[in-house]
C-alpha cells in the first residue's frame, strides 16, 4: 500500500547534509567527546588524547567546530600563550543524540563481539 503522504527525499537530505558539513569526518566527534568529558582543554591536550591526528588536521577540524559554534577557543594573553578550547552551549546541545548513537553503536558491537569498552573519550573511571 502507497503511503498518502509520502515524505520527500530532499525533506531528509536537505538536515542531513547540513548536520554531516558540520560533523562530517573522522576527528570532529571525538574531539566533541573529548572535550564533554574533560572539560577546557589546551591543543597539545586534544592532539595526545586522540592519538594519531595530524597538527595540520587537528588545527583544521577545530577551526572548522568554532566556525559553527560547536566549540569556542579561548586565548589568554600571558607569556607564553595559552589557548584553550571547549564546548559551547551548542555544541553541548548535541550531546544526547550522540549518547543515543554511541548507545546503538555499543549494542552493535556486543552483537558482533567488538570490544565496547573502548572509552578514549571518557575519563577514566575513579579508582
Amino acid at each position: 500500500m502507497k503511503d498518502p503522504n509520502p515524505r520527500e527525499e530532499t525533506d531528509m537530505l536537505c538536515p542531513i547534509k547540513y548536520m554531516l558539513g558540520i560533523f562530517g569526518g573522522k576527528w570532529k566527534l571525538p574531539i566533541i567527546c573529548i572535550l564533554e568529558y574533560n572539560g577546557p582543554m589546551r591543543f597539545g591536550q586534544i592532539k595526545k588524547r586522540l592519538g594519531n591526528i595530524t597538527a595540520v588536521m587537528l588545527s583544521q577540524s577545530l577551526r572548522e567546530l568554532e566556525r559553527d559554534n560547536i566549540i569556542s577557543r579561548r586565548q589568554y594573553n600571558e607569556i607564553p600563550p595559552k589557548v584553550e578550547y571547549s564546548i559551547t552551549p551548542n555544541g553541548k546541545s548535541v550531546i544526547p543524540a550522540l549518547e543515543m548513537i554511541g548507545q546503538w553503536a555499543i549494542e552493535n558491537m556486543k552483537e558482533k563481539n567488538l570490544c565496547p569498552e573502548c572509552q578514549r573519550c571518557m575519563p577514566a573511571p575513579d579508582a
